[in-house]
């Protein structure tokens, strides 16, 4: 069973910057895509951002520019960097990746305060 540990939520005030970290069980470099997904109270989890094996990468149009997704294969981690936040970013984020199948972390809470 593969298993996803994210990292990095927290509370920011609006116009701040937070790091979130998924760090899988296996190595990343057998998944052909990793993604950040979030749910906010209320609504359906949606795509935030998702990178392929080959670094193509991909973002929901509300963090154009804001978000940038990256990975470390030398720590075995994806990222995704967050700045400019805003209140409507609050929300649940999981980690979502594709090892043959699709596995999801436990989710890390990040709120942002006007």
């Amino acid at each position: 069973q593969v298993q996803l540990v994210e990292s990095g939520g927290g509370l920011v005030q609006a116009g701040g910057s937070l790091r979130l970290s998924c760090t899988p069980s296996i190595s990343i470099s057998s998944s052909s895509a990793m993604g950040w997904y979030r749910q906010a109270p209320g609504k359906q989890r949606e795509l935030v951002a998702s990178i392929t094996r080959a670094g193509t990468t991909n973002y929901a149009d509300s963090v154009k520019g804001r978000f940038t997704i990256s990975r470390d294969t030398f720590k075995n981690t994806v990222y995704l960097q967050m700045n400019s936040l805003k209140p409507e970013d609050t929300a649940v984020y999981y980690c979502n990746a594709n090892f043959g199948g699709g596995y999801w972390g436990q989710g890390t809470q990040v709120t942002v305060s006007s």
